[in-house]
């Protein structure tokens, strides 16, 4: 807590150095101001408002002004159910050191904890938010941090609760370090651009961990997306970057770990899929490249629709999987190289570490399975075994031409 003071401290030195004589006020039972809206009230663009510990029942605390609001040793702000708790209406607010509970729930006016209205360079960091209908949600804002914040809810439904960490039309935005549980969407991005999403945990939500449309040129790094309804969507996008995120424990008959669905010239580089339904599933993808990802226990390991084109599989690692990739077309427009599969069964005469024959990923039962899924009866099978192998020497239902020319004899080192 004492880093975190400081830390917004910084930012407050940063954004203000023109100001001389700022004022510090002091809220709490101990203090003459009692109430932190009254406080605001009274400040000044470069003031800061310290908020002393105890439970604050105020109806939608509005921040208008150009402050820092600090909590101090946690103080609690509660809309009792019914309202929006913190509504910030100016530029450079700095807003930390606060557990949030009990919004109010509408599903028109959709009420949050904390609301950042057409208002630009904002800081909210290290808050706990507690049963509330949206988490944090920013529209129409720029050049805003949103880090290290805790937000938990308990939606039974999703037409009940809302998303975690929400934006709108923003541009420039940084969530970082949170973790997210319990709500709709865990992080929803729509006509967002510029904006990076960096070490969040984003678990056990209603639909997906991350929801994203319509925003382009972001960046996903080094977040954990687990066991959420149905995993993650990143849709209707272009420039997207995904690095070294780990999807995993997405199951159910329409869970994935992440639905690619019309996005183009992407990069999908360093990523973990494990035990999820589908690692990933792709349809009007064009131009993007998968690229040292690791596919490890999952149903399909990778399903690409013949929608896609100019997709680029290189260097993956590919352990443990049902079905290491599944198609619903004989016509093929992407390329698939140098990636190591547990279930090839070919040689390497010269030693040079590459697979003298091709490995043709998708199997004949894989293609009857997409078709026919009653028929996952027979999995194991001694007739399905057969049927395979003679697949793969005479190609007849499987694309001919998708193949691994070069696969790798040894899993690579991501």
């Amino acid at each position: 807590m004492r880093s975190a003071i400081f830390f917004c401290a910084f930012l407050h030195l940063l954004i203000f150095p023109q100001i001389s004589g700022a004022k510090t006020w002091k809220v709490g039972s101990q203090f003459p101001n009692k109430s932190i809206q009254s406080a605001i009230d009274m400040s000044k663009d470069g003031d800061t408002i310290l908020v002393a510990s105890g439970t604050y029942h105020e109806k939608n605390i509005t921040i208008n002004k150009s402050v820092v609001v600090l909590g101090k040793g946690m103080p609690v702000l509660d809309g009792d159910g019914k309202y929006e708790i913190v509504s910030i209406k100016a530029w450079h607010v700095v807003f930390s050191g606060f557990k949030l509970q009990h919004t109010g729930y509408a599903s028109l006016t959709d009420p949050a904890a904390i609301k950042i209205y057409n208002s630009n360079y904002v800081t909210v960091s290290d808050n706990v938010l507690d049963d509330t209908f949206f988490g944090i949600y920013a529209q129409y804002s720029k050049k805003s941090i949103i880090k290290n914040n805790k937000l938990t809810s308990f939606g039974k439904e999703e037409q009940q609760i809302g998303n975690g960490i929400h934006c709108w039309k923003s541009d420039s935005m940084q969530i970082i370090g949170n973790t997210i549980t319990g709500h709709r969407d865990g992080i929803y991005f729509e006509f967002v651009t510029n904006s990076v999403i960096w070490r969040n945990h984003s678990v056990s939500n209603l639909r997906y961990g991350l929801h994203f449309m319509f925003s382009h040129d972001d960046a996903y790094v080094a977040n954990v997306f687990s066991g959420n309804g149905a995993g993650v969507a990143v849709m209707f996008s272009h420039g997207v970057k995904m690095f070294y995120n780990t999807f995993s424990e997405n199951w159910g008959d329409a869970a994935y770990g992440i639905l690619l669905k019309e996005i183009s010239d992407s990069y999908i580089e360093g990523n973990r899929f494990i035990k999820n339904t589908m690692g990933i599933f792709m349809e009007g993808a064009n131009r993007v490249t998968l690229k040292r990802n690791t596919f490890h226990n999952n149903g399909w390991a990778l399903k690409i629709f013949a929608s896609c084109m100019d997709v680029t599989v290189s260097s993956n690692n590919f352990f443990g999987n049902t079905f290491d990739v599944g198609t619903n077309g004989t016509l093929v427009l992407n390329t698939f190289n140098g990636n190591y599969w547990d279930k090839y069964e070919g040689y390497d005469l010269n030693r040079d570490k590459i697979g003298d024959v091709p490995y043709r990923p998708i199997s004949m039962y894989s293609v009857i399975i997409e078709k026919n899924p009653p028929a996952m009866i027979l999995f194991r099978s001694i007739m399905v075994s057969l049927l395979d192998k003679t697949e793969k020497l005479i190609p007849s239902l499987t694309p001919e031409n998708l193949k691994d020319e070069t696969p790798s004899m040894k899993p690579l080192e991501l």
